[in-house]
């Protein structure tokens, strides 16, 4: 199917304006944190549909947007993923994690409780389309991972620019959202992700981030 293209014509900002826009971004970027410490405060449904509708907005191989935001309220979908995560987490904490990992885990005081899967107003899981079913037919997507991953960054930078908090969980495996859920074959878990206010008393570790000449290289 041939497209039509239409002129592109993006906002530009002065050299200045754009020098502060850049640093203003980056200071919020930065005070991002993930914290397990969620209050119950209640988040508008219209605001996780604004969250979601923008990171649907990423590119992706061939335009195929291979991903499905799963937002979940209902405080018994949400009780049933604590308790199917929590079973794979202690699992994971008692014999399928390797020294090394549970090691570089133990400074940040994680364990397998996640009461913060009930805690939080909102549980937003990110599903991967491996491939589109229409009818009989499959059609493939490409670079699927990195679509997906592209629009969970969107996500996360726009939760933080309204002013709630994020945590990226990946209790592996994390098959039983699948039947929890009840999505279709296609579908696989990408990331679950509690959204909501931070506890008034919450904490997080103070950790350093790489400095800029360890992660950036000019060729």
């Amino acid at each position: 199917m041939d497209l039509k293209f239409i002129r592109y014509s993006p906002v530009e900002y002065p050299l200045d304006e754009m020098a502060a826009r850049s640093l203003d971004f980056m200071e919020l970027m930065s005070g991002r944190r993930s914290t397990r410490q969620f209050s119950p405060r209640p988040v508008p449904r219209e605001i996780i549909e604004r969250l979601v509708q923008t990171a649907a907005s990423a590119p992706s191989g061939a335009n195929k947007q291979p991903w499905t935001f799963v937002a979940v309220g209902h405080a018994e979908t949400k009780r049933r993923i604590r308790e199917a995560a929590e079973h794979e987490e202690t699992l994971n904490y008692s014999g399928r994690m390797g020294e090394e990992w549970l090691r570089d885990l133990a400074p940040l005081g994680t364990n397998a409780n996640k009461e913060f899967l009930e805690i939080a107003p909102w549980l937003i899981i990110v599903f991967k389309q491996n491939y589109e079913q229409v009818g009989e037919e499959r059609h493939k997507h490409y670079y699927v991972s990195e679509s997906v991953g592209l629009a969970t960054g969107m996500l996360l930078a726009a939760i933080q620019y309204v002013g709630l908090c994020a945590l990226t969980h990946t209790p592996s495996p994390m098959d039983f959202l699948i039947n929890i859920l009840g999505r279709p074959a296609n579908e696989r878990p990408f990331l679950l992700i509690p959204v909501g206010y931070a506890h008034d008393q919450a904490t997080v570790p103070l950790i350093k981030r790489k400095a800029l000449g360890q992660v950036l290289v000019w060729a």
